[in-house]
C-alpha cells in the first residue's frame, strides 16, 4: 500500500505536515517523491490514451459529417428528379447519421473534459513534485550541517583531543624554556664587534656635542681626559 491511493491524494497532500510527523523525514520524502513520479507516469499514460481517443472521435465526427452531407445532396437530387420516395429515404438516412454524430460528439465532450482534468492534475502534480524535491534538498543540507556540527562538538569534547592539545602546550613550553636558556648564555657578554660599534657611537655623540657648544657659544670643557701618567 503506497502513501497515496489516488491522484487527488497527491494533489491535496500537505508534504510539510507529513514530513513533520515522520520519524525519518529523509526516507519519507524519498518515498513521497517516488510515488509522485510513479503517479505522474500513470497520469501521462492515461493522458496519451485519452488524447488518442479524442482524435479518433474527431475523425469519426468528420467522417459522419461527410456522410450526412452526402445524403443531403442525394435528397436534393431526388427532389429535382421528382423522386420524393428516394428523397425521403435519403433524409431518413441523413437523420440516422446526424443522430450518430450527436452521440459521438457527446462522448467527445466527456473526453475533452477528461483531457482538461488530466492537464490540470499533471500541472498540480508537477508543482507538488518540485516542492517535494526542494524539501528533500533542504532536509539533506540540514542533516549534513547537523552531522558536521556534531562531529566538531564531539572532537572538541573528546578526551583524547584534549590530552593531545595539553601535550602540545607542554611541548611548546619546553621549547620556550630551551630557547630562554640559550638566550641567557648571551646575557652580559659583548663581542669585539659590539665594542667597536660602541666606540663609533661615542665618537658621533662627542662630535654632535661639540657642534652644539659651538652653536650656542659655550666653550668646550676640554672633553674627556686621558691619563698618560
Amino acid at each position: 500500500m503506497g502513501i497515496f491511493s489516488r491522484i487527488s491524494d497527491v494533489v491535496n497532500s500537505n508534504i510539510h505536515a507529513m514530513l513533520d510527523k515522520a520519524e525519518d523525514p529523509e526516507k519519507m520524502v524519498r518515498l513521497i517523491i517516488q510515488e509522485m513520479e510513479d503517479t505522474l507516469v500513470e497520469v501521462r499514460s492515461t493522458a496519451v490514451r485519452t488524447l488518442a481517443r479524442k482524435k479518433e472521435l474527431q475523425r469519426t465526427v468528420a467522417h459522419l459529417q461527410t456522410e450526412a452531407d452526402d445524403w443531403q445532396r442525394k435528397a436534393e437530387l431526388a427532389i429535382t428528379k421528382d423522386r420524393e420516395d428516394l428523397a425521403r429515404g435519403a433524409l431518413a438516412a441523413r437523420q440516422r447519421v446526424l443522430d450518430h454524430i450527436a452521440g459521438v460528439e457527446q462522448e467527445l465532450t466527456h473526453v475533452e473534459e477528461e483531457v482538461r482534468k488530466l492537464d490540470d492534475d499533471t500541472s498540480k502534480l508537477k508543482a507538488k513534485l518540485a516542492d517535494a524535491r526542494q524539501r528533500q534538498k533542504t532536509i539533506i543540507l540540514r542533516q549534513q550541517s547537523v552531522a558536521s556540527r556534531l562531529k566538531v562538538k564531539t572532537q572538541i569534547n573528546d578526551r583524547k583531543m584534549s590530552d593531545a592539545m595539553a601535550r602540545m602546550e607542554q611541548y611548546e613550553g619546553k621549547i620556550d624554556r630551551m630557547e630562554a636558556e640559550v638566550e641567557a648564555y648571551d646575557l652580559g657578554s659583548r663581542s669585539i664587534a659590539d665594542e667597536f660599534a660602541q666606540l663609533e657611537a661615542d665618537d658621533k655623540v662627542e662630535a654632535e656635542l661639540a657642534k652644539l657648544r659651538e652653536k650656542v657659544g659655550k666653550p668646550s670643557t676640554g672633553g674627556p681626559t686621558s691619563d698618560n701618567g
